[in-house]
């Protein structure tokens, strides 16, 4: 079935199975690296990607369930040459060790602070809480979620 997607800003078309998981489609059709595939249950948080401002988990959502709808991946955020502030605040913070948490919890540290400009530590906490990380840098994971959010107030 051909499902056309908004992906990053950029519409494309793919021929799959309407009930594939958009994980799936977003590595094999469109080549994007920044979803991860971690439990297949949606509960670590490795696949996460925002749509429609909301933060998801792309490998229990049917692609069929998201057509038309805009759908931000890491990749849709900044560039190694030029990051994105959350990013940047990763960066800044050395919030990240092994890398493989890391494009589930800028994604969900973005949706919430777009939703909520001042999140307190609880918010941010109970965010980041369904994206498993195995390495602990939570710590300077929420130091990074807040230096953002302070720098999108300035």
């Amino acid at each position: 079935m051909l499902i056309t997607l908004t992906v990053n800003g950029r519409a494309h078309t793919v021929d799959v199975d309407e009930t594939s998981p958009l994980l799936y489609v977003l590595g094999d059709e469109l080549a994007l690296n920044g979803p991860k595939f971690g439990c297949g249950l949606g509960q670590c948080g490795a696949c996460t990607v925002i749509v429609k401002g909301q933060a998801i988990r792309s490998c229990v959502t049917a692609v069929k369930a998201v057509a038309g709808a805009e759908i931000t991946t890491l990749e849709g955020l900044g560039t190694p040459e030029k990051p994105h502030a959350i990013q940047q605040a990763f960066i800044d913070e050395q919030a990240a060790q092994c890398g493989f948490c890391l494009s589930g919890v800028i994604l969900e540290a973005k949706a919430l602070v777009d939703r909520t400009p001042k999140p307190t530590d609880e918010q941010i906490q109970q965010a980041l809480s369904g994206v498993l990380c195995r390495c602990f840098a939570h710590g300077r994971m929420i130091a990074a979620v807040k230096r953002y959010a302070e720098g999108r107030r300035v």
